[in-house]
């Protein structure tokens, strides 16, 4: 990572994955190509569970190649570090216009990105698991209505895992003043 100020620890990571709506996998299609999907992704301990179609292009990509990434995004939002006052007097200041690139015309983010193998879970008590955690991360006020559905598609769908082999987060986040916070803090 080129920026190591801005690096977080796994466990910052992990709950950027947590946190996230969804995930985006990253891998190899058929063809050797780039292929990325938007996926509704579950945590359990070092595993990511998401559920799948029995057939398409991301299937054939993991029956091929099962090295993948997926990205996490948590929180955002663009700063405001400065008044519009304050802005108006940077203008009259070229010496200052850095603070522009740096602070104004800026995002704070935090993300989470994981690289791993993907393998298609046989075991039918993990798949339940792993749906059960994917509908209790999605729906959870929909969970009194699990049973009947999962006995209704589980045939129907197939669930990978992704045992976490390596986690990188990264974090830009600006203090109440208007300072951006190193790692420590």
């Amino acid at each position: 990572m080129r920026r190591k100020d801005r690096e977080m620890d796994r466990e910052f990571g992990l709950g950027i994955i947590d946190k996230a709506r969804y995930g985006v996998l990253s891998m190899l299609d058929e063809e050797n190509g780039p292929y990325g999907v938007p996926l509704s992704l579950v945590r359990e301990g070092g595993t990511l569970y998401f559920h799948s179609a029995k057939e398409g292009k991301k299937v054939s990509g993991l029956a091929k190649n099962p090295r993948v990434s997926a990205a996490f995004v948590g929180d955002t939002k663009i700063p405001e570090n400065y008044t519009n006052e304050e802005l108006d007097e940077i203008l009259q200041d070229e010496s200052q216009a850095a603070l522009l690139t740096s602070k104004v015309f800026t995002t704070e983010f935090e993300s989470a990105i994981v690289t791993g193998t993907a393998r298609l879970v046989a075991d039918e008590e993990e798949k339940l698991r792993a749906l059960r955690l994917i509908c209790q991360k999605y729906t959870p006020a929909k969970m009194a209505y699990f049973d009947l559905a999962a006995k209704a598609g589980i045939n129907r769908a197939v669930v990978y895992a992704i045992e976490i082999e390596g986690i990188t987060a990264k974090r830009k986040k600006y203090g109440p003043d208007g300072a951006e916070l190193k790692r420590e803090q």
